[in-house]
């Protein structure tokens, strides 16, 4: 039996098992299953892969993603320039067990962003500073645009909620949400911009997928802004996830 999983915390509403049991059953692939493994820890994850031989591959998910990077013996080019994993590729011998880390949340992010930005030249704002955050911040920066990015504290190279000004937004026209508010259950929950100054020459990217469309996406909606959930995002990474897993290249 060849098993892959997510790792994260919580798991209730995660996309992935449903996403790949699916994909099993209807591309008819067998001996192989997907399960929810929530952590509390990323410390635990060592336990979890040696007590459990037949996991091949696991997704990574809030709030690992860049913790996980300590315990990995191989990280792949691009997920170490955006300091972020989403995959991990588990490779055993007799006794020796090899983790390499990849990331293809930043091929999901730019392959869906791409219809979205023909021709843009502007400006982008980050809402959130986490592991998604960090693939949306490596393919924008591959793609020439420059980045502000928003944290709810103060950190270095990001600014506050409170200092994320009309003047930022009207010479920002690319605004991607990479935390979790608004996601179910809490959908009424947005993140706290000053929505007044959007106007139609906007794009909102809600990395969300569930809601189909939140509080973020629908306020861009009201005020004609081209919006784009987070859904296209996810099956593009977890198909190449599938990839990565099968390809005995790598």
């Amino acid at each position: 039996m060849r098993k892959f999983g997510l790792i994260g915390y919580p798991l209730e509403h995660s996309f992935s098992k449903k996403y790949f049991e699916e994909k099993f059953q209807k591309e008819s692939i067998s001996d192989t299953i997907y399960r929810n493994y929530p952590l509390k820890n990323i410390s635990e994850l060592p336990a979890l892969i040696e007590n459990d031989p037949e996991i091949c591959g696991l997704n990574v998910t809030i709030p690992y993603k860049k913790e996980v990077i300590s315990l990995l013996d191989y990280i792949d080019s691009e997920a170490s320039s955006a300091g972020a994993v989403n995959v991990i590729k588990i490779l055993r011998n007799k006794d020796e067990v090899i983790l390499k880390g990849y990331n293809t949340d930043i091929y999901g992010f730019r392959e869906s962003l791409r219809p979205l930005i023909e021709g843009y030249t502007g400006n982008a704002v980050i809402l959130g500073t986490g592991g998604s955050s960090s693939a949306v911040a490596y393919v924008l920066s591959e793609l020439g645009i420059k980045t502000i990015f928003v944290s709810r504290q103060p950190k270095p190279g990001c600014i506050t909620y409170k200092d994320l000004t009309e003047n930022i937004i009207k010479s920002s026209h690319l605004i991607v949400n990479t935390t979790p508010v608004g996601m179910y259950p809490a959908i009424g929950n947005k993140p706290d911009i000053p929505y007044e100054s959007l106007t139609s020459e906007h794009i909102l990217y809600d990395l969300i997928y569930n809601p189909e469309q939140t509080l973020f996406l629908k306020e861009g909606v009201i005020r004609g802004c081209r919006v784009m959930n987070g859904i296209t995002m996810l099956i593009l990474q977890a198909e190449k996830s599938w990839e990565i897993w099968n390809d005995l290249s790598r």
